[in-house]
C-alpha cells in the first residue's frame, strides 16, 4: 500500500479524535457535569463498567472465543474506550440526563487517558511498548483538545459556540475519511473476517454492555441507567485505533478489528434506544443543548 495513503489515514485518525474530544469540551458545561459528578453510585458504575468490567469481558472473550491474536488485540483496545463522541445525540433521543451525560464524557475520557496506559501493556501479551508510547497520542489529542475546549467555553460561551460548528463539521468530515481510507487500505482484511470469529466475538461485547449496564443500574433512575448504558454500548474508536498506528509494524489486522465495529456499535447504539428509550417531554430538565446559544441568557 502506497506509504502516502496511510500517512492520510493517521492525520484523518489525529483530526478526527483531537475535533471530537475539542467538541466534547466545548459542550461539557461544568455545573451541567457537576450534577453527575455528585451522584457516587454513577460515577462508580461508570468507572467499574468503563475500566473493569468492559476491559474484563473484552480479554475474556477472547480467551473463550478462538480468535487470531491480533483481532483479540484490537477487541480489547475497544473494550478500553467506552463513549463515542455522538453520545449525547444518542443519550437525549432515549431520554438521557444531560448532566449525567456530560459526567460520564468526562469521565470516560480522564477515565481513558489514566487508565490505557498502564493497563495495555499488561493485557496485551507480547505488545512490547512503554507506557509513554500509550499515554503520548492519549495526551496530546485527548487531553489537550478536551482542555482547550472547556476552557474557551468557560471564557467565552458564544465563541465556543460558532467554534463548535466549524470543529463539528471537520470531525465529521474526518470520520468519513478515515472511514473510507480504511475501506481502501484494510478492505481485502475485512473480507477474510467473517471466518475469524471477529464478527462473533464483537456480538457478544456489545450485547452483554448493552444490556447489563442498564439491567444492573440499581439505584439510578431510568435518565441516569440509559447514560450509562447507551454510553458503554458506544465505543470511541478512534481512540482505540490511536496507539496502534503508533506503533510500528503493528499487524493490520489489530486495526480491522476496530473498523469493524464502527457499523457494530452503531446498531447497538441504536438498539439501546429502541430496547431502553423512554423519550422525555419537550423541555425536560437535561435534554437542552450543551452549549449555550448567542444571546441566551440563563
Amino acid at each position: 500500500m502506497d506509504e502516502s495513503v496511510m500517512i492520510l489515514l493517521k492525520i484523518s485518525v489525529v483530526i478526527f479524535v483531537a475535533g471530537n474530544l475539542l467538541d466534547m469540551g466545548l459542550s461539557l458545561i461544568p455545573r451541567d457535569a457537576l450534577r453527575g459528578l455528585r451522584n457516587v453510585r454513577f460515577v462508580v458504575l461508570t468507572l467499574l463498567w468503563g475500566f473493569v468490567l468492559g476491559p474484563a469481558l473484552a480479554y475474556g472473550i477472547t480467551l473463550v472465543i478462538p480468535l487470531e491474536y491480533p483481532y483479540a488485540i484490537g477487541l480489547i483496545l475497544m473494550g478500553m474506550t467506552p463513549c463515542a463522541p455522538f453520545l449525547p445525540m444518542i443519550a437525549r433521543k432515549a431520554g438521557g440526563d444531560l448532566g449525567f451525560t456530560a459526567a460520564f464524557m468526562l469521565l470516560a475520557a480522564v477515565g481513558t487517558i489514566m487508565f490505557m496506559p498502564f493497563a495495555v501493556p499488561l493485557m496485551v501479551k507480547g505488545l512490547t511498548v512503554s507506557a509513554w508510547t500509550i499515554a503520548r497520542p492519549l495526551l496530546l489529542f485527548v487531553a489537550l483538545p478536551l482542555a482547550v475546549g472547556m476552557a474557551i467555553l468557560r471564557a467565552t460561551p458564544t465563541l465556543a459556540s460558532r467554534i463548535q460548528l466549524f470543529v463539528k463539521k471537520t470531525a465529521f468530515i474526518s470520520a468519513i475519511a478515515v472511514f473510507v481510507l480504511c475501506i481502501i487500505i484494510y478492505g481485502k482484511g475485512l473480507l477474510g473476517v467473517p471466518g475469524s470469529f471477529a464478527v462473533a466475538s464483537q456480538v457478544i461485547f456489545f450485547l452483554i454492555v448493552t444490556t447489563c449496564t442498564y439491567w444492573f443500574g440499581f439505584g439510578l433512575q431510568h435518565e441516569q441507567k440509559i447514560v450509562l448504558c447507551t454510553g458503554m454500548s458506544t465505543r470511541n474508536l478512534g481512540v482505540a485505533i490511536a496507539p496502534l498506528l503508533a506503533i510500528a509494524d503493528m499487524d493490520q489486522r489489530a486495526i480491522i478489528m476496530v473498523v469493524l465495529g464502527i457499523p457494530l456499535m452503531v446498531m447497538f447504539a441504536l438498539l439501546a434506544v429502541k430496547w431502553f428509550g423512554r423519550p422525555a417531554p419537550a423541555g425536560e430538565h437535561g435534554l437542552a443543548q450543551p452549549v449555550p446559544e448567542e444571546g441566551h441568557t440563563s
